[in-house]
C-alpha cells in the first residue's frame, strides 16, 4: 500500500507539530508574563487616577503627570502586543500549517488506498505531499528556533502540497473505487 508511509508520516508529524507547538509557545510566554504584570500596574494607576477624578494623596495631578501616567499605560501596552506577537504568530505559522499537513498527508494516504492507477503516478503523490510538509512547515519550525540558512527552499514546500492536492484530485478522476486496491 503505497498510502500507508503518507498515513504513518502524518500521524508522527501531527504528534510531533501538536507538542512542539505548545512547548515553543511555553518557552516565549516568561516574556509576556512580565509584559502583562507591567501593563496591569501602568493601566490600573490610569483606572485609579480616573475614578478620583485625577487626584493623588487628595492633590489634583497636574497635566503633566496625568500625561506621564497615560504614557506609560500605553507603552506598557505595546510591550505587552510585542511580547505575544511572537506568540502569535508562532500559534498562526507553523503549528496550524504542521497539523494542517499532517492531517493532509494521512487524508491523501488513505485516498491513496482507493486510486487505482500506476504505481510510479502513486508514489509521485505520496513523495510530493510529504516533501511539501516537510519543506513547508517544517522549515517553518526550524525558522523558530533560529535555523534559517535554507529559508530559500521554504516557498517550494506550498507549491508541492498544492501539486500534490492537484495529482490526487487528478487520480481520483482517474481511478477512484468503492473498495482499497492492491498497488
Amino acid at each position: 500500500m503505497i498510502g500507508k508511509k503518507n498515513v504513518v508520516f502524518g500521524f508522527l508529524y501531527l504528534v510531533f507539530t501538536a507538542a512542539l507547538g505548545p512547548y515553543m509557545v511555553f518557552n516565549m510566554l516568561p516574556d509576556v508574563g512580565s509584559a502583562q504584570v507591567e501593563k496591569q500596574a501602568k493601566v490600573g494607576r490610569l483606572q485609579q487616577l480616573k475614578s478620583s477624578n485625577f487626584e493623588e494623596d487628595l492633590e489634583p495631578l497636574s497635566d503633566g503627570k496625568i500625561a506621564r501616567a497615560n504614557t506609560d499605560g500605553i507603552l506598557a501596552l505595546n510591550k505587552l502586543f510585542n511580547a505575544q506577537q511572537p506568540v502569535d504568530l508562532m500559534k498562526a505559522g507553523p503549528h496550524a500549517h504542521g497539523n494542517l499537513e499532517a492531517v493532509l498527508n494521512i487524508l491523501a494516504g488513505l485516498t491513496l488506498c482507493f486510486i487505482a492507477v500506476g504505481r510510479r503516478f502513486k508514489q509521485a503523490i505520496s513523495w510530493v505531499f510529504i516533501a511539501g510538509a516537510l519543506l513547508h512547515s517544517g522549515l517553518l519550525y526550524l525558522s523558530a528556533f533560529g535555523v534559517e540558512w535554507f529559508n530559500f527552499l521554504r516557498p517550494i514546500g506550498p507549491v508541492l502540497v498544492l501539486l500534490g492536492l492537484l495529482m490526487i484530485g487528478v487520480a481520483a478522476l482517474i481511478g477512484f473505487n468503492s473498495r482499497p486496491v492492491a498497488d
